[in-house]
């Protein structure tokens, strides 16, 4: 499944083109690598998203073509997620 349509599935960022753009700007890693929207996602692979000030990292556990509210917590697991500070520097 694309990065970007897991991230929106998922519900870790609610569109689609958001999630595009996140990735495009260099700020996705699956695996430690450095993720396009379009990279290829697989149950197993561990995330690290950054978000302005906050770094998420989550691993997949399902892969789902579309979802209840409910059942997008699911499909990934939360490894870790914090706050990096910004000074201004």
């Amino acid at each position: 499944m694309r990065l970007d349509k897991f991230l929106k599935i998922s519900r870790i960022i609610k569109r689609r083109t958001v999630a595009k753009e996140v990735a495009d700007k260099g700020r996705i890693q699956v695996n430690g690598k450095l993720a396009k929207s379009s990279t290829d996602v697989k149950v197993g692979d561990q995330l690290r998203i950054q978000f302005g000030n906050k770094v998420l990292e989550v691993a997949v556990e399902e892969l789902h073509e579309s979802t209840k509210k409910d059942d997008a917590a699911k499909m990934y697991r939360i490894i870790s997620e914090t706050r990096v500070e910004n000074n201004g520097n």
